[in-house]
């Protein structure tokens, strides 16, 4: 797709100044998407312990800076308002205790167990299963539960800043907030056991913890279920002696707890039989309760932060389902490519093939120019050295850089200027197809240079009668800096490739508008070139499928075009001819309920044109943001194989396609940094040509700059090229 000329009353006057004005708020949209999309990403690696968790314990340290009263007193630790006490559980008294939830399998198992024997228990619950699972959170405070903080993701705060352990506090109980409504001034700090295990690494934690008004709890007996040793050694552990209190240490997260809920659901009747009332920490010491109800902002900060903690998780689920999507459609299409253009490449290429009787008759070539001052005359020049008798016609779609008087100031033989206002390049196209004076008829691009052969090559497929239509291979001429290499490289493996495909399907999407043939009878069958969207090579394309003929692509009819040089022009470019074939798709979409050949397109074509053009390079970048999430959250030495195992097949599949148009392979070294920054560029424009399309919002034709960067064929010689430098621009 190359339409250069503009629609008629598009603006033409904006000066460069307000063009850049204007691209970052064409870009603004898909960029929030993206920024978006990442925000929630790194919110749900975030929230999974994925970063920020440190899981290590260091050496102990000495004691000789802890009181005596905390090492030889109880398990609940207070060092509010400065006060430095402990207190015990009453005998016959105990509190259960369960760390690291709540987990989805093993707490609701808890907790039923729990229900079942009437006992309450005190849940030390992470901030980050807290905000992936609010629910069970909810679940322990609505059945008489105490919940307390045991930090976001579990580091061990005696090797932590001040500012991380508020960091793990607030946040926690954020978390607690959105989840039950309450805050709680009971901690648990990871890794502690008793209090005669304080030492003076972790003595100053729990003063500090006071200082922000948390209550300190400790254990006085391990189950030691994380060593998972047994019910009965369990239920043993579990057992204080002599009938004293306790606070027992359990876990219901963290692994397989299927031991712990049986040794629990033991336990319970066993020592309520034995006389022992299992309550909350603040009902067996007979204190006010741990938990405050939150209202207002507060809450509200809590509810935000946990539906925003749910929608990550669920669009995380959505990304790794387009992720899988993408992956099928990217495999499906390299192993397509690989099958089919080998079929395609042994037809046309085996000795004798040929489409029917050799095609000798005249042509016409036309060639739309819209301010082609810089390239017109190597066009023009480059079609006298064609080995296959033509005439050219130029149609001069209002230029006001005398394009026109370039041509006519030639004047070479067989060439002549049909001149219009500006009606844009369908009407231009129609003008040159009434002035043409063959049935066959070539369309090229007024910034586009043919080979010799060109011409000869890309008509001999009319000597089969029922083909309507050939597209030719259109290569990037100015493929020395590196927007042009990676085009190049989008060209010869993107559309080249597929083009044999779709040869092979028989639903060839587009004629290239810079070398492209048609046979006359069926164009005017379905009534010319249309301006009813952006991209009348795909439209005029599909038209002429559903009329019933066949459209083939021709690999020896070779022609040079100049690709957009900057990234805003190749932006300009590429969101008109995705919106362009979007707007084609839509309006051949009843293609897919007829019947013959236009129902086999709409039932073959069309499906592979949106999943290959449209669907895929949409979700394409899902392969770059799971890199970078991988990366920061991990795995990342599985992630790093997976991004370079796709790079690999697309390596594989831009050699067989550079082989097979024998090119030169050095052009791929650029191949993974096009990976990375071109297929971004190309998601964005693709993002927001469907954000115009969803919103109903209507694209200009814009006209790119033209730099004469192609000026002749390779090896083609090709005289007077002075002639436009001396040409006054009128």
């Amino acid at each position: 797709m190359a339409s250069r000329t503009r629609r008629p009353g598009a603006a033409t006057g904006a000066p460069d100044g307000s063009r850049r004005r204007r691209l970052p708020m064409r870009l603004l949209l898909p960029l929030l998407v993206l920024v978006a999309l990442m925000a929630m990403l790194m919110l749900r690696g975030y929230v999974h312990s994925e970063i920020l968790a440190d899981h290590r314990i260091q050496p102990e340290a000495s004691t000789d800076k802890v009181p005596e009263k905390i090492l030889d007193g109880g398990p609940v630790i207070d060092t509010r308002g400065g006060r430095t006490t402990t207190l015990k559980v009453p005998d016959h008294r105990m509190v259960l205790t369960f760390d690291d939830g709540p987990d989805p399998t093993w707490t609701p198992k808890v907790l039923d167990v729990l229900k079942k024997h009437h006992a309450h228990a005190v849940f030390f619950v992470t901030g980050t299963m807290t905000s992936r699972y609010p629910d069970l959170v909810k679940r322990m405070v609505d059945e008489g539960h105490e919940v307390g903080l045991h930090t976001f993701d579990h580091p061990d705060l005696s090797y932590q800043s001040q500012k991380r352990i508020d960091w793990e506090l607030s946040q926690t109980q954020l978390a607690i907030t959105g989840a039950a409504g309450i805050r709680t001034s009971l901690f648990r700090p990871p890794y502690s056991s008793f209090a005669d295990a304080m030492d003076n690494k972790s003595w100053p934690v729990t003063e500090y913890i006071g200082t922000r008004g948390y209550i300190t709890v400790v254990n006085n007996t391990d189950s030691e279920d994380w060593r998972k040793p047994g019910v009965a050694q369990i239920v043993r552990n579990a057992t204080p002696k002599g009938g004293k209190g306790a606070v027992v240490l359990m876990h219901d997260s963290g692994g397989d707890r299927h031991q712990t809920v049986q040794a629990l659901d033991r336990f319970l009747p066993d020592m309520q039989a034995k006389g022992y009332e299992f309550d909350n920490l603040t009902e067996a010491l007979d204190a006010p309760s741990a938990a405050t109800p939150v209202t207002g902002v507060d809450l509200w900060k809590g509810k935000a932060w946990i539906f925003l903690v749910q929608a990550s998780d669920n669009i995380a689920a959505v990304l790794v389902v387009c992720l899988a999507g993408i992956g099928f459609l990217v495999i499906t299409r390299f192993g397509l490519m690989f099958l089919l253009s080998g079929i395609h490449v042994r037809r046309v290429r085996r000795r004798g093939f040929s489409w029917g009787a050799p095609v000798t008759e005249p042509v016409s070539v036309l060639v739309p120019a819209y301010n082609e001052a810089k390239c017109i005359e190597s066009t023009v020049r480059s079609l006298m050295q064609s080995d296959h008798p033509i005439e050219v016609v130029v149609i001069d779609d209002g230029s006001s850089d005398g394009t026109a008087r370039i041509v006519e100031e030639l004047a070479l033989p067989g060439v002549r200027v049909v001149r219009q206002l500006n009606a844009g390049k369908p009407a231009a196209l129609n003008r040159g197809v009434a002035n043409a004076r063959y049935d066959l008829v070539v369309m090229m691009d007024g910034d586009t240079v043919f080979e010799p052969s060109t011409v000869r090559e890309l008509v001999q497929p009319f000597g089969d009668r029922r083909v309507g239509a050939v597209a030719g291979n259109a290569k990037v001429g100015n493929k020395d800096t590196l927007i042009g290499a990676w085009q190049h490289i989008e060209y010869v493996m993107g559309f080249n490739l597929d083009r044999r495909m779709y040869d092979v399907l028989q639903c060839m999407p587009t004629i290239p508008g810079a070398v492209g043939a048609f046979r006359r009878t069926a164009l005017e069958r379905v009534g010319g070139m249309s301006d009813d969207t952006l991209a009348e090579d795909t439209d005029i394309t599909m038209a002429i499928h559903r009329d019933g003929w066949r459209v083939v692509y021709a690999e020896n009819a070779r022609a040079w075009t100049e690709a957009p040089e900057s990234v805003q022009q190749l932006w300009s470019q590429r969101y008109r001819w995705s919106y362009g074939t979007m707007q084609a798709i839509w309006k051949h979409r009843g293609a897919l309920f007829d019947r013959g050949p236009s129902g086999r397109f709409g039932r073959v074509g069309l499906p592979l044109v949106s999943l290959f053009m449209v669907l895929a390079p949409l979700l394409a970048p899902l392969i770059d943001v799971f890199l970078i999430y991988g990366l920061v959250f991990g795995p990342t030495e599985k992630t790093i194989v997976a991004w370079f195992g796709v790079l690999a097949i697309q390596a594989a599949c831009a050699m067989y396609s550079f082989v097979l148009d024998r090119e030169r392979l050095t052009p791929l070294i650029s191949l993974p940094l096009q990976q990375i920054l071109y297929r971004q560029l190309m998601y964005v424009v693709l993002l927001q040509s469907w954000i115009t399309a969803l919103t109903g919002g209507r694209l200009r034709w814009q006209k790119l700059r033209r730099m004469g960067g192609v000026s002749a064929p390779p090896n083609v010689p090709v005289q007077g090229r002075k002639v436009a430098e001396r040409r006054p621009v009128g």
